[in-house]
C-alpha cells in the first residue's frame, strides 16, 4: 500500500521551477566629474555638489544669479567687512554675511586655506586667479578648485561671463538657470540697442562720465572708455578715443572735451562733490554744469560688475539722452525688474537711499549718501 501524497502519479513530470525575473540594471552615477575652468585647468570634483565656497570679486555675486546661494557655506571676510550697500546681491541676501569666513577676501588677497579646510566644501568657485595659484590652493587644502571670469574688462555682455555662468551652472546643478539668466542679459542688451539704433551721431549729445570706482573711490578724473552702460546705448562717450577702460584724466582734458551731459557715478560723488567746493570755478566752466545736465548714476563698479546695476544704468542714460525712445521706461521699476530676476529682491529703493538715486545732481546742494570705502 502506497502512502497517499507521497508521489505524484506515473510518467506525469514535476512543475517546473519558475525562472528567476531579471531587471535592468541602471547604470550608477559617477562619483566624479571632470571639467576645465576659465583658466583653463583641468579640474576633478564631485558630480553631486552640494557645499560651496567663494573667493575673488564677484565670484559670490555669480552663484546669487544662479539661485544657489544656499550652497554657500562659507565667504571672505570682505563681504562682512564692507556692509552689503551698493552690492544688490549681498543686499537681497544678509543672510550670506553670517556665513564663517574663509579669508579676507578684497582685490588680490587669497582665501585663508585653513578656514577652508576647516569648512571642506565640495568645490571653492574663484575669480581674477591665476593658474599656477588656483593649483597651490587646491594641492595646500584638497578642495577641488574651480577659476571664472567676469572677462578683461567686466562688461555686462560678455562671452567669460556667460561660459562662467555655463561652467557654474553645470556643476550646481542650474544648467537651466544659467540659461535663463543669460538669456535675460541677452535681451536687455538688445532692447537697448535696437532703442537707440539709427540715430545720426550729430544728433547724439557728448558725454562724459566721472567718479568711476576703479579698486577704490575716485573723483569726477575718473572715467573709461566704451563705459558699458554708454555703449550699450550707443552713446557718444568723448572718453572712447582713449580706448577702452578705466582712465585718470586730466581736468584740463575735461575741460577741452566740453561734453553735452555729464554723469556721476554716485558711488564716487563726495570726493566729486569736496573737489567742486575747493575749485568751483572749474565745474563752473563746463557746459553740462552751466546748463544743468549732471546726472546721477546708480554706482555699479564694486567688487567687480554688478550686472543688475549696469544694466539699470543704461537704461537712465537712454531715458536721459533720447528720451522720445524710452518713453515707455520708469528707470526705477526697470531697475527692480532687474533686480528681482537677478538677485530675487526690488532693491532700487534702497539702493536711491544709500546713493541718491537716478536724477540730477546739484553740486552745490546735493546729499551723498554713502560712498565706497576708499581703499577696500
Amino acid at each position: 500500500m502506497l502512502a497517499g501524497g507521497c508521489a505524484g502519479k506515473a510518467g506525469t513530470p514535476s512543475p517546473a521551477s519558475p525562472s528567476p525575473t531579471t531587471f535592468p540594471v541602471a547604470p550608477s552615477k559617477p562619483s566624479k566629474v571632470t571639467i576645465t575652468d576659465m583658466v583653463g585647468r583641468t579640474v576633478e570634483l564631485p558630480a553631486e555638489v552640494s557645499k560651496i565656497a567663494c573667493a575673488g570679486p564677484g565670484a559670490l555675486r555669480l552663484i546669487v544669479y544662479l539661485e544657489a546661494g544656499d550652497k554657500v557655506i562659507g565667504v571672505e571676510s570682505a563681504e562682512k567687512r564692507w556692509g552689503s550697500a551698493g552690492r544688490p546681491y549681498a543686499m537681497a541676501h544678509p543672510e550670506l554675511k553670517d556665513l564663517p569666513s574663509i579669508g579676507p577676501g578684497g582685490p588680490g588677497r587669497l582665501p585663508n586655506t585653513e578656514a577652508l579646510v576647516k569648512l571642506s566644501p565640495d568645490v571653492l568657485f574663484m575669480t581674477y586667479v591665476e593658474a599656477r595659484t588656483a593649483n597651490n590652493i587646491q594641492s595646500q587644502t584638497g578642495i577641488p578648485v574651480v577659476a571664472l571670469s567676469y572677462g578683461e574688462h567686466a562688461a555686462f555682455l560678455n562671452e567669460p561671463l556667460f561660459r562662467s555662468l555655463t561652467l557654474a551652472g553645470k556643476i550646481l546643478g542650474k544648467e537651466e538657470r544659467a540659461a535663463e539668466v543669460i538669456a535675460f542679459i541677452t535681451e536687455r542688451r538688445e532692447d537697448l540697442k535696437v532703442r537707440t539704433q539709427g540715430i545720426p551721431e550729430e544728433q547724439k549729445p557728448t558725454v562724459y562720465v566721472g567718479g568711476i570706482g576703479y579698486r577704490g573711490t575716485h573723483g569726477i578724473e575718473s572715467t573709461e572708455g566704451n563705459f558699458p552702460p554708454f555703449s550699450a546705448v550707443q552713446a557718444r562717450n568723448v572718453v572712447d578715443s582713449l580706448g577702452e577702460g578705466h582712465h585718470s584724466i586730466d581736468k584740463e582734458k575735461l575741460l577741452k572735451w566740453d561734453p553735452d551731459v555729464i554723469f556721476i557715478d554716485e558711488g564716487g560723488f563726495r570726493l566729486v562733490k569736496q573737489d567742486y567746493q575747493k575749485n568751483p570755478e572749474f565745474y563752473h566752466s563746463l557746459k553740462a554744469f552751466k546748463n544743468e545736465n549732471i546726472y546721477g548714476i546708480l554706482p555699479f563698479n564694486f567688487y567687480t560688475t554688478n550686472v543688475g546695476t549696469a544694466l539699470a544704468d543704461a537704461y537712465y542714460i537712454g531715458k536721459v539722452l533720447y528720451p522720445e525712445k524710452f518713453k515707455d521706461i520708469e528707470p526705477d521699476k526697470k531697475a527692480d525688474d532687474i533686480y528681482v530676476f537677478l538677485v530675487g529682491e526690488p532693491i532700487y529703493d534702497e539702493m536711491a537711499k544709500d546713493f541718491g538715486g537716478f536724477g540730477k545732481i546739484d553740486l552745490e546742494a546735493g546729499e551723498v549718501r554713502e560712498s565706497w570705502p576708499i581703499s577696500p
